[in-house]
């Protein structure tokens, strides 16, 4: 059997055909798409023959993680070419919806409703350069690639090996790159292989809009989302001053987080995007006259250096300065008004509740109040952790009014590999083969899409991540991270992915020539000269 997927048309056909598979996270389509591409991949001669080197890996709610490993008897160097396969919702699409997951379809209905279009968007349509659709650029364009790859390795028996690893759930919480850390430990192991590369194939993403330029990533960002329960006295509305609501408590502390920028970094003359909330509501349950006495605030923070225990100090160093202004406010209220008030706000963050509650209760108490707490709160991670943050408050309320300080899951540890060697000479390597190609290809140092490419070679001497552990009232019962596993996985990162636009969007688009031309050459030089080539070398000199 040929190669099916040598040519820029059949690699288009393969990119069209993968995203017809249909797989928005949590999605039937993204339990069943694991299944469909282990049939596509026990076709390639080479699993026909090791049907072993192909695995599905349970990542939790009926999902899989997929790994296909080529193994050539001389090779030393292994190279991970990870991606992801869910993609996010397709409501915006409206009408255009049943298209979504058809390229060429879609791409084709558009010129009729071109006019619907942003500028930017239309000029592409025309131009022909670019296939719309959800899943193209962010990131089947990327799993193409990587299967094109793996396809010419097999056939051209190149003495190197290629584990291909795609995953569900990136969009999400990123559950299967985390289940993937011990099945990389697993399979390390088991056929003795030593990791070189972490190699990615996320997209290329504009850095504002209208940005022509196509980007390398030597390494990704980090997000971690510090949130807080504010816990006040509740009241009737007739009487507001015999309570304490927590919105109010909320208020001051929101304000002092969104775009502060104490939580921002700068490394290689890039800076973090400054902070946002990304939500904040009081936790009543229906309209009563009752006054909000529990609220919740979720803020996202983006990271280059900073460890969980850093984010945790400046995020308590913030609340304690939002209780004092908070205090100061209410104080002077009470005293307008002749009231005694309901006492000081204080900080606690979320360990210290649980020491508290612990002692009053009894850590069986505790651990069953926990669970209660996650079945009601329902499937979301988010949800989960301020319901239990909330239970252990409602038992203690002796500690209100409070501030409890926590995380929410997902996190994603920043990871950089710029300054190895190995990454150094491939970026260069790779803007020569982009010149070549006709297109200029600029160093990003922190990948700003979010991705995968966090649960690989974590760096983190003063174990910071006890700080996450301690205080998500979700661990190890709905959500953990493979920090020890994560840190055996020591091989540099890199991402070269295809040119694309507008992810997450109605406009989602990957451009055609650099998704199926460009990109397949650049990776073949990569492993070629970097892996291959260097080796021969190597060996050469040896010999004499």
């Amino acid at each position: 059997m040929g190669r099916r997927w040598d040519t820029p048309e059949a690699r288009r056909a393969l990119m069209s055909e993968l995203v017809s598979w249909d797989s928005r996270t949590l999605t039937e389509g993204e339990r069943l798409f694991a299944q469909r591409l282990e049939t596509k991949l026990r076709e390639m001669p080479h699993f026909l023959q090791h049907p072993e080197r192909v695995g599905l890996h349970d990542a939790g709610l009926g999902r899989q993680t997929v790994t296909a490993l080529y193994m050539h008897p001389d090779a030393t160097d292994t190279i991970v070419l990870i991606s992801h396969f869910d993609t996010v919702q397709t409501e915006e699409y409206g009408a255009l919806q049943a298209l979504s997951t058809l390229p060429e379809e879609l791409t084709a209905k558009l010129h009729g409703v071109k006019d619907t279009l942003h500028a930017e968007a239309r000029t592409d349509l025309e131009s022909g350069e670019y296939l719309f659709g959800r899943g193209t650029m962010d990131m089947k364009a990327g799993l193409t690639a990587h299967l094109s790859l793996l396809e010419q390795a097999i056939d051209e028996d190149w003495p190197v090996n290629l584990l291909l690893l795609t995953v569900p759930d990136e969009e999400v919480n990123s559950a299967g790159m985390r289940v993937a850390v011990d099945v990389l430990l697993d399979i390390a192991e088991r056929e003795g292989l030593t990791y070189s590369l972490f190699l990615n194939g996320e997209p290329s993403f504009t850095q504002q809009p209208g940005d022509a330029k196509e980007y390398i990533y030597s390494g990704t960002i980090g997000k971690i989302m510090p949130a807080a329960l504010f816990y006040g006295k509740e009241t009737h509305v007739g009487e507001p001053l015999q309570g304490l609501t927590a919105n109010y408590i909320a208020s001051y502390l929101t304000q002092r987080m969104e775009f502060s920028d104490l939580f921002e970094e700068t490394a290689f003359g890039e800076k973090t995007p400054l902070p946002v909330s990304l939500y904040q509501r009081d936790l009543k349950d229906q309209y009563s006259t009752q006054t909000p006495y529990r609220a919740a605030a979720l803020y996202n923070v983006f990271l280059f250096k900073r460890t969980a225990a850093d984010v945790m100090e400046t995020f308590e160093q913030v609340a304690r300065d939002a209780a004092s202004a908070c205090n100061s406010a209410y104080r002077e209220l009470c005293s307008r008004h002749g009231v005694n008030g309901v006492g000081e706000v204080k900080v606690y963050r979320y360990e210290q509740i649980v020491a508290h509650a612990e002692d009053k209760l009894g850590a069986e108490a505790v651990r069953k109040l926990k669970e209660k707490a996650i079945a009601r709160a329902g499937a979301d991670e988010r949800a989960q952790s301020f319901a239990v943050a909330d239970q252990l408050m409602i038992e203690c309320q002796e500690l209100s009014p409070a501030i409890v300080l926590l995380y929410a899951p997902p996190y994603y540890p920043a990871v950089n590999s710029t300054e190895d060697t190995l990454v150094r000479d491939a970026v260069a390597l790779m803007q020569d083969t982009a010149r070549k190609l006709g297109t200029k290809l600029e160093q990003i140092h922190y990948f700003n899409g979010i991705c995968d490419l966090s649960y690989v070679n974590y760096k983190d001497d003063s174990e910071g991540w006890t700080a996450y552990e301690r205080n998500t009232p979700v661990w190890s019962d709905t959500y953990t991270i493979p920090f020890e596993g994560m840190r055996k996985l020591t091989a540099p990162v890199l991402n070269v992915g295809p040119l694309g636009r507008d992810a997450h969007q109605r406009t989602e688009r990957v451009h055609i020539d650099s998704a199926f031309r460009r990109l397949p050459i650049m990776l073949e030089t990569l492993i070629r000269k970097m892996f291959i080539e260097r080796n021969e070398q190597a060996a050469t000199q040896n010999n004499h």
